[in-house]
């Protein structure tokens, strides 16, 4: 029988257990300011998970009461997102508030321990500190986002980035009339961790 001797085997990718975090509101906006395009959320999680082990998938949304909203919500559970909802604060004077950046953090941190490898679909700087931690615990970290809206300090930071925006897989035109692009490569960024 022949001894292993190199430590270092990396796990193949097909055996990689990942967990997905979307940051809804903020591919939402991003796609809609940019692109003036809705967010294909399939095609995020296909890409997110890839050939390997899906542990959880988990997308955030903030709920506003508008229409059509909880038909988003379950189409995100039929796609096979786990739905994390909060309402939408209301300050006095009218200011607005939702986000989810704690929670996100919250939940990574949760599961970092059963992952391989995190992925994070959003493009908000606020989240490098947690991807540089998610390393430091042993985990591949991966960024989903569309890089003409995304931190480029989050985009540094992790071990590979996808640019959502470079060949229209990720957005839903929002013209009725507006074929569906032929899936390209993916334009991504591969980084050696030292």
């Amino acid at each position: 029988m022949a001894e292993v001797t190199n430590k270092n085997i990396q796990v193949k990718h097909c055996s990689q257990r990942v967990g997905v975090f979307v940051d809804v509101q903020n591919l939402y906006y991003s796609a809609k300011a940019v692109y003036k395009a809705r967010v294909n959320f399939k095609s995020i999680l296909d890409k997110a998970v890839s050939d390997r082990n899906l542990i959880r998938a988990i997308t955030y949304v903030i709920k506003a009461d508008v229409q059509d909203e909880q038909t988003f919500f379950d189409a995100l559970s039929k796609m096979g997102f786990e739905v994390k909802a909060k309402d939408l604060q209301i300050f006095y004077g009218g200011q607005k508030k939702g986000d989810w950046d704690v929670g996100i953090a919250m939940d990574i941190m949760r599961l970092a321990s059963k992952l391989d490898v995190v992925v994070l679909a959003s493009g908000d700087g606020d989240f490098t500190d947690l991807l540089v931690h998610a390393k430091a615990l042993g985990c591949k970290t991966e960024v989903l986002a569309f890089q003409k809206s995304a931190s480029a300090k989050l985009i540094e930071v992790a071990d590979e980035f996808v640019n959502l925006g470079v060949d229209g897989t990720y957005i839903i035109s929002p013209s009725k009339s507006a074929r569906r692009p032929v899936k390209k490569p993916v334009e991504t960024t591969k980084k050696i961790i030292k």
